[in-house]
């Protein structure tokens, strides 16, 4: 609870026990009038302050104004009819500022949570001098290209790569999940992970304002000022809706006692003075006015919380009418990294011509020779590799252990008089890498861009949400396509395009959509696809983390390779717009049905009041449910 909090809370309990004791004095008059008069004070002199203030600016029609105009009339009228019941009016007051503080740490507790979960740049860097002295610096005055330290248990204050050192990671804060990741000398980390157990030298490779997690923080402040639909017509229906109230206040007040006048002679000025003061009281708009901005806002600091950045309320708005997503292929549901997926040897056993692939390959940076080399491991078995020649277009030929060995395509394989044969088994899917020695065909290794854990899944979990259509597009091949299009039972998929190809088909599929209704969203690595994130409706980032470029285009990242938290942020946007709706109907409900029995003196100022301030507590408290978010999808 903050000072402010513990103070509004201190002058609620001593304004009711104040009013509480006065009942058992004998007062009457004046002295009576002045007792009353110190516990409404108390409780309310910030509300009167405030209704001054929007009178002096010009802008007068707020809830202060109209709890100021219903607990001074209420006065009012207990002094002008002798009746000395100032009750009502310090009871209104009381509920009201009771309402207030329930809001007040609601709201606390939501920007708590987040500020909490992106406390993520820590408030010093240990940078290194030239004599190998560590110094506690302001991370800001790093330099990029400076060696800073991280000691165990310490926050990564700026991206960087590790030049000494291995630990483990803890991303929790960027990516939603605790499994710690491995580093050692050569690896990127970012800014925002926690150091859990060894030392790091880390040369920093940006500035501190461009690290990841200064872009994390910057995204979060951000989307919570940006507005969506309904925020905006909510705030358009209190301008509206206010001075319309206070008007039918001034009628209510007004023609009834004129027309009984002209009709009886009795106006019964003070029934209907009295009725029209509950009236105002009843139609302030502040559980609507608060209650959706605040679920958007809890709901993007619960999206955080899950690894999920959403920029602003108007995403959660987009996000949650999803119907169609479109996925790019090589890393979003491929990994993006070639991996050895079969060995099919004409000669040899497995190992021996892997063995021979792999040092041919020893010298390529070829992301395929990467693969090979990490599928034979044991480079230092002692055998001898000489004459390397890259063969632009066919392969690498080389001399091993005397023998020449040639691996590649079947272009190189003519070349050395060797015959591949065709393997029905690898069904087309990746690269073939075939190889011979001497002269003589010994077999082929497949190497492929293999489908990332719980890509399945992901598309399975995105139809249980309702989603139409899933999409796939990508610049490879219509057979390796069709594949990765089968095995993750995607409903379509477009082969062999350019950049511009795919912007073409999102044009397309935008086309078929039910527009206003219907939204599509499609997923990218956030840097080559950021023409067809920019079009579509909703553009996700995948595996953002060190990215300042797709933390820029998309309107939603991802801040871990996870496809499955496609699905957890549709969920996420879904539960807060529905939280939104609850809030409208049953607050508009409520203040129509309130404001009826007020007009018509079925309810007094006390149950006017109670409910008003009900209303917006349970509105407040139902907003604060879009923090917590479940991770799984059901």
């Amino acid at each position: 609870m903050t000072r402010k909090q513990k103070k509004n809370l201190t002058r609620i309990v001593v304004a009711a026990i104040m009013t509480f004791s006065f009942h058992f004095l004998p007062l009457t008059g004046a002295p009576r009038f002045l007792c009353y008069l110190l516990p409404y004070l108390v409780v309310g002199y910030d509300v009167l302050l405030k209704a001054a203030r929007g009178l002096r600016n010009g802008q007068p029609f707020d809830e202060n104004l109209l709890m100021t105009v219903a607990t001074l009339g209420a006065i009012a009228l207990a002094v002008f009819s002798g009746s000395g019941d100032y009750d009502e009016a310090i009871a209104v007051m009381l509920f009201y500022q009771v309402g207030e503080w329930f809001q007040s740490c609601a709201v606390s507790r939501s920007r708590r949570s987040v500020s909490e979960l992106m406390d993520i740049c820590p408030d010093y860097a240990n940078a290194e001098t030239e004599s190998g002295a560590l110094e506690r610096v302001d991370p800001s005055d790093v330099e990029t290209g400076s060696v800073i330290v991280i000691k165990p248990g310490e926050r990564v204050p700026i991206d960087g790569v590790v030049v000494s050192g291995e630990s483990t990671l803890n991303l929790a804060a960027l990516t939603g999940e605790s499994t710690p990741r491995k580093v050692q000398s050569g690896d990127e980390i970012v800014s925002g992970s926690i150091n859990q157990l060894g030392v790091l030298r880390v040369r920093t490779t940006k500035e501190f304002g461009e690290s990841t997690a200064s872009k994390i923080l910057e995204l979060i402040e951000d989307a919570g000022a940006k507005k969506s639909r309904s925020e905006a017509f909510i705030t358009r229906f209190a301008r509206v809706y206010t001075p319309i109230v206070v008007f039918a206040a001034i009628a209510l007040a007004l023609l009834p006692p004129v027309i009984m006048l002209a009709v009886d002679g009795a106006p019964a000025w003070r029934v209907w003075s009295y009725r029209a003061l509950t009236f105002l009281v009843v139609s302030c708009p502040c559980a609507l006015v608060v209650s959706v901005p605040l679920a958007f806002f809890a709901g993007i600091g619960g999206a955080s919380r899950a690894g999920v950045l959403i920029k602003g309320s108007p995403v959660i708005e987009a996000l949650a009418k999803t119907r169609t997503v479109v996925f790019d292929k090589t890393g979003t549901l491929t990994r993006g990294v070639f991996e050895v997926v079969a060995v099919h040897p004409d000669e040899f056993d497995e190992t021996e011509l892997l063995h021979l692939t792999a040092h041919v390959e020893r010298y390529s940076p070829h992301p395929i020779a990467v693969a090979l080399r990490a599928a034979y491991f044991r480079e230092n078995d002692g055998c001898s590799v000489e004459r390397v020649e890259e063969l632009s277009g066919r392969g690498v030929r080389a001399v091993v252990n005397g023998h020449t060995v040639c691996a590649g395509n079947i272009k190189l394989m003519s070349e050395s008089g060797a015959a591949p044969r065709a393997c029905l088994d690898c069904h087309g899917a990746g690269v073939a890498i075939h190889v011979s020695e001497d002269g003589r065909y010994l077999g082929h290794v497949v190497v492929s861009d293999v489908v990332k854990t719980g890509a399945k899944d992901a598309i399975a979990a995105l139809r249980r949400l309702g989603v139409k259509r899933t999409v796939m597009l990508t610049g490879d091949s219509e057979r390796i396509a069709e594949i990765v299009a089968q095995e993750l039972n995607l409903d379509e998929y477009h082969a062999e395009l350019l950049p511009s190809g795919k912007v073409a088909k999102v044009e397309e599929l935008l086309a078929r959509e039910n527009r206003g209704t219907e939204t599509l969203a499609f997923v990218g690595d956030g840097i080559n696809d950021a023409p067809v994130i920019t079009r579509a409706d909703v553009g996700i980032a995948m595996g953002a983390i060190g990215s300042a470029a797709a933390i820029e285009a998309a309107d939603v990242v991802l801040m871990d390779d996870d496809p499955g938290k496609i699905a957890v942020a549709i969920r996420i946007a879904r539960r807060c717009m529905r939280i939104v709706v609850e809030n409208v109907w049953f607050t508009i409900g409520v203040k129509v049905l309130c404001l009826l029995l007020t007009a018509t003196g079925l309810v007094g100022m006390w149950s006017a009041v109670f409910a008003d301030v009900g209303v917006m507590i349970l509105a407040v408290l139902n907003s604060a449910r879009a923090l917590s978010t479940r991770l799984s999808v059901v």
